[in-house]
This record gives structure tokens, sequence and C-alpha cells, in this order.
């Protein structure tokens, strides 16, 4: 009886564990599988015992934490319809998920646009590398049958280590730390590194971490580690890899990393070509971009949004908009729908092109698609019009902007600051600085450089340097540029010992001065004419371990041409070549101006001969420098063939060439040339400014005749141009000098020329006035009505020197 009675207590036991454990592995289900969709926080409650065979359901993972359901449907609609997005919320942070999620696809094939969707295996999402793969059940029927075996007893399951579970959970803290605290590599090299013999999937963790930093070198330290402990690389690491070298801008490295790959039999997938391309765009080689994008369509892999959007990209920040147009056509073609970041990257390409009309129509384009416009929209139209000047429609946009609900950020109100800027509107500027404070939104340093430089531009360096000391007291630590916007606003201010004091503090604060910081330095002595000085600029940039590039020995260089050293000019254009720096464009027009400003043409055409052996071609600055030196000799002849062989390259004569070509012919005495090129240059559109009418004046009164140069004087304020002090000396010397033989044609021109002196306040130096009191003396003796009135603008101390003159002739 005790026999039977422990039989059925046990035989009832027994049933109560089986009944148990019949709801157990639904929890298990649950706990251990990642495709589990019972969770009661998930956006979309679901069965997962209804949907694990469903057709076109796939396992979305290593998705950002506060990516939201709108974005991935955005994401994945390309692919085809969806039926259902299930995005499994985190229990804890109801505004944060668990890192994936199911999309069930609908439609007419949904198994086919999950295998589709499939392809994106690894290609990134908001800075990470979604897993993407089918789900058809498999693990939970495996999970299901592996509890029926050890509920009969016959599991034959190896128990984990202890030691195995401890490099789990270092392998999940490991991803813990990268997840949150990626900024702290240190951190992230020592949660590795407790990892005892780490797997494939951690090695990948590592080298994508490294790869989103550009450590192209850590990065490559992680891949070699793995393949030195027998793993071998994937796909994903491989792609991971040329990440690295891609984001470190060393597109030659990502390109071997390929080459590697391919020598190992494993193909580029899409994800892989996706990174070339994206690299090559940010560095603006958008043409091998382009090629990468080919050899992509030629391997016959799918195209995909991601590919599409990178190409765009390099093709808009190169400011090829008509390749851009190419492309969203075939994109649209393809079944691909263009997504509103695509959107705003057409838009800045355009804003940064200034073409008004097709930024417009794109913004109407992404409204009419149903998406709503973002801060990013509004700012390629506020960053457009600030570019055409347009400030007013900016301020307008940014108005309407305000009316949708759609806050200001700190790159808005830096590009309206900068809008300003580049009107040289430092009020109004300082005023959106103020608004952006008020709104709470802290400057950066990007802002605050804007700010400096305005008030640098409109010569307020008092507020300039006021703004430096504001941000050092907000915690902004001033930079390079920063300071070196400064410096370059006392030198414009020719204020050379505040710009030598900036220098200072610059170094005090910790700042390194750059090359540009010396150059600039260079510049201001260069200009001020301290040449030793500048000179001496240089070894303090080689003591200071910063090397001078090309800029600065061109600085130097024209400083020198300007004085007429010619051969302290080619002593610096040798050193800059035995230091190894390249001669560019620059520097041969440096060396070329020394030569035309010491008259030796021959040494200029020396210096144009070696530009060609180097493979530097001539511009129109070049021709320029060249012409005007035939023009300082009177050479009409040479400065005619030059003129000849620059259209013949296709160069359009500018008003700059057009006045040294007709300052050539007034020094040869051919005026009757000089006026058939004003004529020339006016029916190509080009006008003569203030310099051709002064050299025309001139070349007439060198040829005595003034009546001609008062014609040319009254055709220039006809034209609308404002005469300078220049042109009224040259005009007066040469009526005075004929002012003894033609009275009548000259007095009454002398007479209006002075009137207008005399009303703009103009007065000659006292070396002028003594000149034009000898031809007045030849004129009308010792007084007249003509010397009285010419000598209205002399300067005040005229009748003090004169009397002083008279009492020491009486004293001899």
């Amino acid at each position: 009886m005790e026999d039977n009675f422990l039989s059925s207590t046990v035989q009832t036991s027994l049933a109560n564990v089986s009944s148990a454990l019949d709801e157990i592995p639904k929890s298990l289900d649950h706990v251990y599988h990642p495709s589990a969709e019972c969770d009661p926080l998930s956006e979309e409650p679901s069965d997962a015992l209804s949907t694990e065979t469903e057709a076109g359901k796939i396992f979305v993972g290593n998705l950002p934490y506060f990516a939201k359901k709108e974005s991935i449907t955005d994401f994945f609609r390309q692919f085809g319809p969806l039926s259902n997005v299930i995005l499994i919320k985190n229990n804890e942070n109801l505004d944060r998920n668990k890192g994936y999620c199911f999309i069930l696809f609908g439609g007419s094939d949904p198994a086919a646009s999950a295998l589709k969707a499939t392809e994106f295996n690894g290609v990134e999402f908001y800075g990470k590398p979604l897993t993407v793969r089918l789900d058809d059940g498999r693990r939970l029927k495996g999970l299901k049958e592996e509890r029926n075996r050890w509920i009969d007893g016959s599991d034959d399951r190896t128990i984990r280590s202890e030691w195995h579970e401890e490099r789990e959970k270092n392998s999940l803290e490991f991803l813990r730390v990268l997840e949150n605290f990626p900024q702290d590599w240190q951190r992230v090299i020592q949660a590795f590194h407790r990892i005892e013999k780490p797997r494939q999937r951690d090695f990948a963790l590592l080298v994508g971490y490294f790869a989103k930093r550009g450590d192209k070198h850590n990065a490559r330290s992680a891949f070699e580690s793995m393949r030195s402990v027998g793993i071998q690389p994937n796909i994903h690491i491989y792609t991971n890899l040329v990440h690295a070298y891609a984001m470190a801008k060393d597109m030659r490295g990502a390109v071997a990393c390929i080459e590697d790959m391919q020598a190992e039999c494993i193909s580029p997938n899409q994800a892989t070509y996706s990174v070339i391309v994206s690299g090559y765009g940010r560095m603006g080689q958008n043409e091998v971009a382009e090629t990468w994008f080919q050899k992509l369509k030629l391997s016959n892999l799918p195209l995909n949004t991601i590919i599409f959007n990178n190409i765009i990209s390099a093709h808009c920040k190169a400011g090829n908009m008509r390749r851009v147009e190419a492309l969203v056509l075939e994109m649209e073609e393809a079944g691909f729908e263009a997504t509103l970041g695509l959107y705003n990257c057409i838009m800045d390409g355009y804003a940064n092109a200034c073409e008004e009309k097709n930024c417009l129509m794109i913004f109407h384009r992404l409204k009419e698609a149903g998406m709503h416009p973002n801060v990013v929209s509004y700012g390629c139209l506020i960053n457009l019009y600030c570019k055409l000047g347009k400030i007013g429609k900016a301020i307008k946009i940014s108005k309407e902007m305000q009316a949708h609900g759609i806050p200001h950020n700190k790159k808005t109100y830096s590009m309206l600051i900068d809008g300003f800027v580049q009107l040289e509107d430092s009020a109004n500027a300082f005023s959106v600085f103020e608004d952006m404070m008020k709104e709470g939104l802290k400057p950066d340093i990007v802002t605050y450089n804007i700010l400096v430089n305005a008030f640098c531009k409109t010569r307020h360096m008092d507020r300039a340097f006021g703004l430096l000391n504001r941000m050092k007291k907000e915690g902004q630590r001033p930079t390079f540029q920063t300071y070196t916007t400064i410096i370059d606003g006392f030198i414009r201010a020719k204020d050379i010992k505040m710009a030598l004091e900036m220098v200072h503090q610059m170094k005090k604060a910790g700042c390194k001065p750059s090359t540009a910081t010396y150059n600039v330095m260079m510049y201001g002595l260069v200009q001020e004419g301290q040449m030793d000085r500048a000179v001496a600029i240089i070894d303090e940039m080689v003591l200071a371990g910063i090397t001078p590039n090309e800029r600065s020995y061109t600085i130097l260089m024209e400083g020198y041409a300007c004085i007429g050293e010619l051969g302290t000019a080619f002593k610096f254009f040798k050193k800059m070549k035995e230091e190894g720096l390249k001669a560019d464009i620059v520097s041969y027009g440096a060396l070329l101006k020394a030569c035309c400003k010491a008259g030796r043409m021959q040494s200029a055409l020396a210096v144009l001969q070696e530009m060609n052996s180097a493979g530097v071609g001539r511009n129109l600055f070049i021709y320029n420098i060249l012409l005007d030196g035939w023009a300082q000799r009177g050479d009409m002849w040479e400065a005619a063939e030059v003129l000849h062989q620059m259209r013949k390259e296709g160069h359009c004569p500018d008003i700059y060439t057009y006045t040294s070509f007709i300052n050539a012919c007034c020094k040869a005495g051919d005026m009757q040339k000089a006026m058939e090129t004003v004529a020339d240059m006016k029916r190509t559109g080009v006008e003569p400014n203030i310099k051709t009418y002064t050299t025309l004046v001139h070349g007439w009164a060198s040829a005595s005749y003034p009546e001609k140069a008062l014609a040319c004087y009254h055709e220039m304020k006809e034209a609308g141009l404002k005469p300078d002090k220049a042109i009224y000396h040259c005009l007066m010397t040469s009526l005075l000098s004929r002012a003894a033989v033609a009275r009548e044609t000259v007095h009454a021109g002398i007479k209006s020329i002075v009137s207008e002196m005399i009303d703009q306040g103009l007065s000659v130096d006292l070396a002028t006035a003594t000149h034009f009191q000898r031809y007045l003396y030849k004129a009308e003796g010792s007084s007249g009505e003509l010397t009285e009135l010419v000598q209205r603008i002399y300067p005040p101390d005229w009748a003090a020197t004169v009397e002083t003159r008279h009492s020491g002739s009486s004293d001899d």
C-alpha cells in the first residue's frame, strides 16, 4: 500500500513537472531566442508561434537603441511593401529599443522582398552595421526540439563550462561598452582585452570601432591580431578595414585592402563598394568615385539606395549637378525612392552651386512626396540665399521654418551670421549671435570664428579682441584659425605691434601657430617693407618645428619683386625647390613680377621656359604680368605678340590686359592704336576703368595733346567714374604745360579742374605745387588770375615756404 502511495505520488509529481515544463519553453524561447515577439512592450503585439514560419519575414539586429519604427520603415520600404514592423522595446527605458526588430513584407511576393533585403547585411544604418537575415523560425523550432529531447531524457548536449560562460559575459560587456561609451577608447580596449580568446565577431566589432574613428593603424593591428590566432576574416571584417582606411582619407590603403581580399577569393559586396564610393566622395574625388560605381554595376551586384546616396553625394560635393540629375533619374527607374536625406543632399549641392531655381524645385518635390522638410532642408535654403547675398529671403525662410515648429540649430544660426558677414554687416551678425544665445544654444567654435572674422573684416579689432576673451570665459578654447584671423585683422589695419602681441598670446595659451599663421605675419611685414623681419620668420618657423610651404617662400619672392631685388627673389625660389617644394603658378608669377619690375625681360622669358618644363601652364594672371612687363618698356610689338598668343590659347583679355596694352601703345607714342584698343575692348563688353582713363590721359599729355587728354577726362565722368587724385595730377600737369602757348584751349579746362578739386577738398603736396608754379610763371609771370586760382589747391604752408625762399635770396 505504501508502494502504491509512493507510486501514485511520483506519478502525480511527474505530471505536474511535465505540465510546468510545457509552460517553461515558451518563456525560455522569449529569453534566449533573439526573434522573440511576445514582449508586451513591443510596438505591435504579435503571436510568435503564428509568424515563425511566415514567408517574407526578416530579423534585423544591431539597431541603434534610439532608432524609431518610422525610420526603420522608411529604410526597408525600398525592397517592397511592408505589412508589419515589430520593434522590440527596452523594458527599462521605453524611449529605447533592444537593438533588434522583425520586419514582415507584404505584396505579391514577400519572400523575394525579404531575400532582397538580406543583401543589406553589414550596411551601415545611423553609423552601425546592420545584421539582416531571413527569419524562418528554424532557431525557434530547434529550441522546441531541444526541449522535447530534454523532457524525453535523450538530450546529449555538452554543458558549457564556466570558462565559456565567463568569455560570453566579457564579450557582452565589450559590446555594452562599445554601445554606451564609444568616446572612451581606453575603456573599449580594456573591455576587449578582458575577453579570453576573442571570437571572430569580437574582432569584427573592434575593427569596426576603429573604422568609425578613422584609426587605420589600430584597425589594421586588430585585423592582424585576429589572423595571428588563426581566425580568418570574412567579407564583413574586410569591409570594416576598408572603412577604416577610407575614414582616415587613405584611399590607396583602402583599395589595397580590396585587392588583398580578392586575392583570398573574397569578392567585395555592396557595402564594400559603398564605403569606397563614399570615401572618394568625401575627398572630393568624384571622378574616381564614379569609376568604382561603374565597377559595381559591372559586377552584377544589385544596386541599393545607399549606393545611390553615396555616389550622388560625391557629385553634389563636387558641384557636378548635371550628373546628379542623371543619377536621380537612374535611381527612380531602378525602383528606388529618394529619402529625405537624399533630397537634402541634392538641395545642398544646388545651394553651393547657387542654383536657386533647382534648389527650390527639390524643396517642393520632397513636400509633394509626402515628406516634411526638417531643419536641414530649411538650412539649405538659408545657405543658398546667404551665398547669393539675398539676406532678406534667408530671414524669410528662417521665419517660415519657425512657423512650422522647427527651431533653429547652431548651424542655421551660423549660416545667418555668415550671411551678414559677407555683406560686412557686423551689427546684424552680432544681433543674430545674441538671438542664438537667448534660445539657449551655446555657440560652438565655428560660430565664434565666423563672428570674429566679421569684426576683423570691418576693422572692429577691439570687438574681435573682446569676443576672444568671451570665448575663453565660456570655456571655448580658441583654435589657431581664431588667432590667425585676428592676427590677419591687425595686419590689414597695419598694426604690426598688436599682430605680434597676438602671436605671443597664442603661444601662451598653448595654441601652436600654424604655417598659415606665420604666413600672415610674413605678409604683413612684407607689406610694411620690413623684408629682414619677414625673412626672420622663416627661421622662427624652422625652430618651432613647422615647415614653410610654397606660400611662405612665394610671399618673400613677391616682396623682393616689389622692391626690384631680382637676385634675392631667385635665391628664395631656388631654396624652395631645394626644400622639395613644388613651385605653383603663383610662385612663378612672383618671379615674373620681379623680372619685369627690374626690366629683365630676357630673364622673364627664361622663367616662362622653366614653367613649360615643369608642366605649369600659363593663365591670364601670367600673361597679364608679362604684358605689363613689355608695356613698362614701351615695347608695343612684343606686347601685341603676347596678346595674340593669349587669345590663341583661348584666354579672353580682361580689363588689366587691355589697360597694360594701352599703356604699351601710349609709351610707344602710338595713340591711334591706343584708341583702337579702347574701341575693341568696348566691343567685347569690357568697359574702361579709372586706371584705363588715367593711362590715356597720361598718353595724350605725353604726346602734347592736352585737349585730347581733357576729352578723355570728360568721357570718364560721363561713364560714371569718379576721378581720383592721380588723374587730377596728370591732367593738371598736361594742361599747365601748354598754358603759355594755348591760352584759349587750356585755360578754361584748368579752371574747371581746379574748381572740382576745391569742391572735393583736394590739394597737392609741396613738390607738386612747386612744379605747377614753374608752368604758371611761364604763362603769367609772377601773378595773374590763373595763378591765384591754382594756388588755392596748394598746401597751407606754401606761402611760408615761398617767403622763406625769398628771404634767403635777399640775404644772399
